[in-house]
């Protein structure tokens, strides 16, 4: 009788221990899972905006040949559409107050782990107000192979205050089927806006496609285009996948003579094939108080390390002499975002005579709250021995250029 009693005891006992162990295993797991869910970027599709598109197609030209293509009505869109609906239309995009720079909001931790609100206006805060639109989106790297060419003309209206844009056509693209062709078509942006986008027609099974499309952007006085910058993405479209990126080109329109109504033919730069992402700098050096000045403006197309398709970013920078690692910087977290913007500057002290032996070992990582934060990408920006062309180059240019901020991507290289 006592045995059965001991039994039962012993059972019962086995069996309150279970319940507990998986109400504490559950209770781990749960509070691992909402650590790296409960910062959610917000969509930019969802911000209110006061901004009205409006598309149509233009007239076709005499003598296009083409009267199978009918053009339709006009269209009212507002809000701007979330979907892809303004795809194979030429179109007016009519913006009743052009924005040059939005505003961003993002969480971010400091070192010590507690949550900050980051706000940053237009991309520019502190130190880094110099830094333009143009710095902003382009990469004046060279294209790393040969993706094609596209050929485009701008004109403008000075009564209308519209922009004209037409495009011709490409050539020599990458074939991305299986039958050797492309299905190309153009996606046309002004930056830094991209929730207003407009598409040309696709082009079935061709690598020099003709699109012949005109494209009007209207309401923008051409002082408001200085500091616009022309984007022209070139796509590959497949009814069962994602779209493949064949290539893109950036053109200032600061830079466009646009009385002129100047014509281009641009090689297109292929999307980046590392899948680590992109780092904006800048470098300045003073030589009268012997300060070099790192800024981290932001990050791009980050590679994704939590199960939840993001990362918790931040940059951590060494400054080397030679082997010797001296000094230590390190950025707030940023929860939850391929696309951090950091606004962070470091200053190092370095005597003119050392510049050119010195380096800044630059470290993109991923925060995790258990286990070791990994290694998203690194570069390393040294006057020798950088770990590239374009990392080596721009150190150069800081010291040709004493007192001057130069600024440039970088693609990060992994470990």
């Amino acid at each position: 009788m006592v045995n059965i009693l001991v039994i039962g005891c012993l059972a019962t006992l086995g069996a309150i221990v279970t319940v507990l162990l998986l109400f504490a295993g559950g209770y781990l797991w749960w509070r691992h899972k909402r650590s790296q869910l409960q910062f959610v970027e917000p969509n930019e599709y969802e911000e209110s905006s006061s901004e009205v598109l409006r598309l149509q197609q233009p007239v076709a030209p005499p003598g296009d040949g083409n009267p199978a293509e009918v053009q339709p009505p006009q269209q009212s869109i507002s809000p701007p559409p979330t979907n892809n609906i303004n795809r194979k239309l030429n179109g007016f995009l009519n913006i009743k107050k052009p924005l040059i720079g939005s505003s961003n909001n993002q969480t971010k931790s400091g070192p010590d782990g507690g949550n900050q609100a980051a706000t940053t206006t237009g991309g520019q805060s502190g130190d880094n107000r110099s830094v333009s639109m143009i710095d902003m989106y382009i990469d004046n790297t060279e294209p790393i192979e040969n993706v094609g060419q596209i050929h485009f003309s701008l004109e403008y209206d000075f009564q209308n205050n519209t922009l004209i844009l037409k495009i011709i056509q490409g050539k020599e693209l990458p074939a991305k089927d299986l039958s050797g062709t492309s299905d190309p078509y153009v996606r046309v942006t002004l930056l830094p806006d991209k929730k207003h986008r407009l598409e040309t027609k696709i082009k079935r099974r061709t690598l020099n496609p003709r699109w012949n499309e005109t494209f009007y952007f209207e309401g923008f006085p051409v002082q408001k285009l200085q500091s616009r910058v022309l984007h022209l993405h070139v796509f590959d479209y497949d009814r069962f996948s994602r779209d493949d990126s064949i290539g893109e080109v950036f053109m200032p329109l600061c830079q466009v003579d646009l009385t002129s109504k100047p014509s281009f033919w641009k090689a297109l730069k292929p999307p980046a094939k590392d899948k680590c992402g992109e780092l904006l700098t800048s470098l300045c050096y003073q030589p009268s108080n012997s300060i070099l000045t790192l800024s981290l403006i932001k990050a791009r197309n980050l590679k994704a390390k939590d199960i939840n398709g993001k990362s918790d970013p931040y940059v951590k920078v060494w400054l080397q002499f030679g082997e010797k690692r001296v000094d230590k910087r390190k950025t707030p977290i940023f929860k939850c975002t391929l696309n951090p913007i950091f606004n962070e500057s470091f200053s190092f002290s370095v005597p003119w005579e050392k510049i050119r032996e010195c380096s800044l070992d630059i470290m993109v990582m991923d925060f995790d709250n258990i286990g070791r934060n990994e290694l998203i990408g690194r570069i390393l920006l040294a006057g020798k021995n950088g770990s590239g062309a374009s990392e080596t180059k721009h150190w150069q240019d800081m010291i040709s250029k004493p007192r001057q901020t130069i600024v440039q991507w970088h693609r990060l290289k992994p470990e």
